[in-house]
């Protein structure tokens, strides 16, 4: 009778597994890394539309929107006006609330916002407002991205601006370094 051959994997076998499986790992990591580039890109598209729109709206109207004390005659069928003082505030009227709708109405960027609640979103899915803020030492009208992570924020920073979050027209409202923190507040200022 011949000794039963043992039954089992060689390590060549082992080897090519390992490597099958270190290069799936791979192209998800990076498939993911694409994902999140292609995010980041599309966030700062959104921040130069909007910067765009705003400049147009006041090439326009002399006005920001939101702000705009003559909004209802400038863009009917909008919530309401803003008070003029220069800066799209969360006083009364809620300057912010109003911005989107005023852009949206005025033909300079694509939505429907009620002027009171609704918001624009970003391509992370937090909210974008257009609004007078102070976010990492500087105040100011800007564009504000709520709850990016904290990765997101850092190449928008470093795309538009220094790369560092308490300095320039790029801020946020807590340093880059806590790795995979979101950061509740990263604003673009114009």
């Amino acid at each position: 009778m011949l000794p039963r051959r043992q039954q089992g994997f060689t390590l060549v076998e082992i080897a090519i597994v390992l490597v099958i499986i270190g290069l799936l790992l791979g192209g998800v990591l990076k498939g993911q890394g694409l994902i999140d580039s292609a995010k980041v890109k599309n966030i700062i598209q959104q921040s130069n539309s909007l910067t765009a729109a705003v400049n147009a709206y006041q090439d326009k109207f002399r006005a920001l929107p939101g702000d705009d004390i003559q909004g209802t005659v400038h863009v009917p069928n909008s919530a309401g006006n803003g008070n003029g003082d220069g800066q799209i505030g969360d006083g009364q009227p809620r300057e912010f609330t109003l911005a989107p709708q005023h852009l949206a109405l005025g033909g300079f960027i694509t939505g429907s916002f009620n002027g009171t609640s609704q918001f624009m979103t970003s391509a992370q899915g937090g909210a974008v407002y257009l609004y007078n803020d102070e976010v990492g030492g500087r105040a100011g009208n800007g564009i504000r991205f709520d709850n990016l992570p904290e990765g997101y924020a850092e190449q928008i920073d470093s795309k538009l601006d220094d790369g560092v979050a308490s300095t320039g027209s790029v801020r946020a409202n807590m340093p880059y370094g806590n790795t995979g923190a979101i950061i509740p507040r990263t604003a673009v200022f114009f």
